[in-house]
């Protein structure tokens, strides 16, 4: 979920006050702290209000509001929680150039409440001593107890207005311009079998653009550092993605094969127009031989709806060959709308399961009252079919209801993500539930294999070319 809300400057100017506060004096006793920590965590009722200082109370609540419902909550370890948490802490100090001694980390036995007391002792005896940090030491531990839970769809959203450039206009991007054929979920470690060269796949606008990039180009280095380590992405390749607050100018190496030109050049990030075409949920056009081609940029309210509309026009005054569904870089959203699509193809199945940590399983089913299209069906995936998509394209593979073509999709569908409100007006979110496919098989960081494994080459992104989209038309042409 995400929140939208309106800073308005008397709410600034409240927060800018609690935040000098909370830099100039003592945490309070543990006594005297707020009721956040014994509040439970519940899903918000409204869009949530001005956000306030991350404290330790609410580190509380987000730890055994994780604990108490998360799919894994009753197996977790919880003391890989706070090791993660302390070590985050420490790393900010040091960063900061301000450790102390009395950063250590206590000894836990494996009870909650009680590691939770002895953490919290040492967490605000640290903090004590550098009260300037303290709201940063917060959310730096806050972040890491939620990344330690190493779940895809674990999140806390927070600092939501400084997470936009202040000129952003609807529609714009930010970032170096381009795209390569490794994605930003895998450049942040999330896994993935990409292997070498790393090539632009599409340029977007914004410096890419202006320094005269084009799909096929090899990016040999990235800040000097060798983008593959004995064959796998490595962290210099996250640098291609940054995200807004993020502004350091990235230096690439480049070779343009078709010519065997190198070059070098300087990409500093920012804001840029896109092609606002790209922007639309569902792209749909009539391809050679009566096909009906659905491009689904994601599992928004109504994408289901929509791609079955735009294929009932194409259909009009003709009778289609097969339908192409394209969800390369589709990053999920609604598992509803993910069933949704796939009751056009198949009827009276099971989708795929949600299941709690003791495998209690609900059936996510087909919705017969959906009219069936009755066509041949190809689905392109990629490494950027996530969550919802991954849905999808387990269930139209099991069910036999179309062919999958393309690369084996992100692995990332550990579960629907439910959010909770926290004390200081922020959201975290985690599943509640595990997902598995149809077969009751586990996909989250495995993927979905395609039938036809047809990867995009620097050649082909140079030439123009698409093999998955001329496999995909060779098979319903048959």
């Amino acid at each position: 979920m995400t929140a939208v809300r309106t800073a308005v400057r008397s709410g600034a100017a409240g927060l800018a006050l609690l935040l000098a506060a909370a830099c100039t004096t003592p945490t309070p006793p543990r006594g005297q702290a707020g009721a956040a920590a014994g509040a439970v965590c519940a899903p918000p009722r409204a869009i949530p209000g001005a956000e306030t200082p991350t404290t330790i109370d609410v580190v509380e609540q987000a730890y055994f509001c994780i604990l108490g419902n998360h799919h894994r909550g009753a197996a977790l370890d919880a003391r890989a929680l706070l090791t993660a948490g302390f070590a985050a802490l420490t790393r900010e100090l040091n960063r900061n150039g301000r450790d102390v001694p009395e950063a250590t980390m206590p000894a836990l036995t494996g009870d909650r409440k009680a590691d939770w007391a002895a953490f919290e002792a040492a967490y605000r005896t640290t903090t004590d001593q550098v009260p300037a940090l303290r709201d940063e030491l917060a959310v730096v531990t806050l972040e890491a107890v939620v990344a330690a839970l190493d779940d895809d769809h674990a999140r806390w959203a927070h600092d939501i207005e400084r997470q936009r450039h202040p000129d952003h206009y609807d529609g714009d991007g930010y970032g170096l311009g381009l795209q390569t054929n490794v994605t930003g979920s895998e450049a942040s470690g999330a896994p993935g079998p990409t292997i070498p060269p790393l090539f632009v796949t599409a340029v977007q606008g914004g410096a890419a653009q202006a320094a005269g990039l084009r799909p096929g180009d090899v990016i040999e280095s990235i800040d000097g550092s060798a983008p593959f380590i004995d064959g796998r992405a490595g962290p210099a390749i996250a640098a291609l993605y940054p995200q807004y607050p993020q502004a350091r100018p990235v230096r690439l190496r480049l070779l343009r094969q078709t010519t065997g030109r190198r070059w070098s050049v300087t990409l500093a990030p920012g804001l840029f127009p896109q092609d606002p075409a790209t922007l639309r949920a569902v792209r749909a056009k009539l391809l050679d031989g009566d096909v009906a081609y659905v491009r689904i940029a994601g599992f928004a309210p109504d994408s289901a709806d929509r791609a079955l509309r735009a294929v009932s026009r194409l259909r009009t005054g003709r009778t289609l060959s097969g339908v192409v569904l394209d969800l390369r870089g589709n990053g999920g959203g609604s598992p509803s709308e993910a069933t949704r699509l796939v009751s056009a193809f198949a009827r009276g199945k099971v989708t795929g399961y949600q299941c709690t940590a003791d495998d209690r399983c609900e059936s996510m089913r087909t919705d017969d009252t959906v009219e069936p299209l009755g066509l041949p069906l190809v689905v392109l995936v990629d490494r950027g079919c996530a969550s919802a998509c991954e849905h999808f394209g387990s269930a139209v593979k099991d069910l036999r209801a179309g062919r999958l073509v393309g690369t084996r999709t992100a692995g990332m569908i550990s579960g629907p993500a439910r959010s909770y409100l926290l004390a200081n007006n922020t959201l975290l979110a985690f599943p509640s539930k595990r997902h598995l496919g149809s077969r009751r098989q586990v996909i989250d960081r495995i993927g979905v294999p395609p039938d036809h494994h047809v990867p995009l080459t620097a050649e082909d992104a140079a030439a123009g070319r698409d093999p998955a989209l001329t496999k995909a038309l060779a098979l319903l042409h048959k």
